[in-house]
């Protein structure tokens, strides 16, 4: 059994909506647009800036270990010469909950928050940022866990064995309640706001900047840090940046009801049945270690990374077995996506284009390379980018149609390069960054290339797709081992296209000792 449950595409989408009073009334009136925001910071707006990029940071200490605060740390070497911070999803496991906001994010940050000198004294509803932090939400943030599972604890035999174990799970008593915790901590929750009186006066006084799309958001450091919607945009010297919400089409296409798709069926129930019984010899496992030993609790560490793999794994599995005619594609931010890029290549002042979000297209950790998830988002954002070229295709001629898509999820730190894919997604630049602070992962064996079937009139064949240049993730064997956790900083260089420098930074452990390297930058 899975201990944490994701909610239907239509739950989240309407959820959110509701939490941000999508198009009401009052917002249609004034022309506001609710997926567009302007940093307020201050600062001109030069065309030379940097920014840090970090993801699936959301854990806690672990027996002794912080590594989201290690990296937190080295950031804060960065903050100063960085004008904003981007999160690719995943703030809080292992199922988004409010509860876990002190530990798992407030207290590792705090240093970027106002009052993170006392950060017990800070409430997760009401952070203000003093660097802008610009997160996109990640499965794990719209997580739930069911109602009875405290109930139920003394019971199910599963969570008996998950609660007499060792591994320190980050579960408490309710998961995210469909994506609510991470709406109150980072979105402008106008849900909150009781009367229509206070809903117009709190819209004049936050969204007053004026662009060509409406009025907008105004993101003020240190005064107001609540960002518009689960999906925005905003530019930065010259730069438009699009923060997505994967999770919303993310789902994967149905499978066929014929000989072959049926077969198919019974081959992933049996798959998922394997993968419960090893989970729980994991956790029989785990329950006869005390962890008072350091090698008892480098195993107990490996047996956690193994469960939340395994977990992951029956997840993908759960969507695929689940999904029919009636599973929902979120086409209102895709054409959303689709049209802000448009209009940004018709747009002079724009000199590139950065596109965020959590699940990769194109990765080669071990876990996600072929997941259905994988594919799906690869296949939704591939006609999507078609789409694009066919309107601006003269306008792009010789250049990406989008600089540079950043990524989460996979737990790792990877550089990827798409080459000839047939479609609107070749040649781009992918960067995963997913390996700042929960457990890292490592490389297929498969090695870096990958590859799609395709069938011409030669017959069928693999086409090469991508190409990883750069991974960086857990290695090594026994007290050999490394754990190299990492973030970003990508510097913006001045000129038209935009010249991007990025910074790998690395917080690796071997055993008891950390050490903080600085990888060779790279251009894009």
């Amino acid at each position: 059994m899975l201990f944490v449950s994701d909610p239907p595409i239509s739950v989240k989408i309407s959820k959110m909506k509701e939490r941000v009073r999508w198009q009401d009334r009052l917002i249609v009136e004034r022309g506001i647009d609710q997926t567009r925001m302007v940093l307020d910071d201050g600062s001109q707006d030069n065309p030379e800036f940097s920014f840090l990029v970090v993801g699936d940071s959301g854990a806690g200490s672990y027996r002794g270990y912080n590594p989201q605060r290690q990296i937190a740390e080295q950031m804060l070497s960065q903050r100063d010469t960085s004008r904003f911070v981007l999160h690719t999803g995943d703030v809080i496991y292992l199922v988004g909950s409010s509860e876990y906001y002190l530990k798992n994010f407030i207290s590792p940050y705090r240093e970027m928050i106002v009052g993170g000198e006392r950060p017990e004294r800070i409430a997760y509803d009401k952070m203000v940022f003093n660097l802008p932090f610009l997160p996109v939400p990640g499965n794990h943030d719209y997580y739930d866990l069911p109602f009875f599972f405290g109930l139920m604890a003394q019971s199910a035999l599963p969570l008996r064995r998950l609660l007499q174990s060792k591994l320190d799970i980050d579960v408490g008593w309710h998961g995210s309640y469909q994506g609510k915790a991470y709406a109150k901590a980072f979105l402008d929750y106008l849900k909150g706001i009781n009367s229509f009186e206070q809903l117009g006066h709190h819209l004049d006084r936050h969204y007053t900047a004026q662009t060509d799309t409406g009025r907008c958001l105004r993101y003020q450091p240190g005064r107001f840090t609540r960002l518009p919607n689960r999906y925005y945009t905003f530019r930065s010297g010259g730069i438009d940046f699009f923060a997505v919400d994967s999770n919303t089409f993310n789902e994967p296409a149905p499978l066929p009801h014929t000989k072959e798709g049926d077969a198919y069926r019974r081959e992933l129930e049996k798959r998922r049945d394997r993968l419960e019984q090893k989970k729980m010899e994991i956790l029989e496992a785990s329950a006869t270690k005390n962890g008072e030993k350091f090698e008892e609790n480098e195993r107990l560490e490996d047996l956690r990374t193994k469960v939340t793999q395994i977990d992951e794994m029956k997840m993908d599995i759960d969507k695929q077995l689940a999904a029919d005619a009636t599973t929902v594609t979120d086409y209102e931010q895709l054409n959303w996506l689709k049209e802000r890029l448009i209009e940004s290549w018709n747009n002079s002042a724009v000199r590139g284009r950065v596109v965020y979000f959590h699940h990769p297209p194109y990765v080669t950790e071990a876990t996600k390379w072929q997941q259905a998830q994988t594919l799906a988002i690869r296949r939704r954002l591939r006609l999507l980018l078609d789409e694009v070229a066919g309107v601006v295709g003269r306008q792009a001629e010789g250049r990406p149609l989008v600089d540079l898509i950043l990524n989460g999820h996979a737990h790792c730190l990877e550089y990827l390069r798409t080459g000839d894919t047939g479609h609107a997604d070749s040649n781009l630049n992918w960067i995963v960054c997913g390996g700042s602070g929960f457990s890292l992962r490592r490389q297929r064996k498969e090695g870096p290339e990958l590859t799609e079937a395709i069938w011409d009139e030669q017959g069928a064949g693999d086409r090469k797709v991508a190409r990883s240049l750069l991974f960086v993730g857990r290695n090594g064997q026994g007290p050999q081992k490394r754990r190299p956790y990492s973030f970003l900083r990508i510097d913006v260089k001045d000129g038209n296209p935009a010249k991007f420098i990025v910074r790998p930074f690395i917080s690796e452990r071997i055993g008891r000792q950390w050490s903080e390297i600085a990888l060779e930058p790279f251009a894009i």
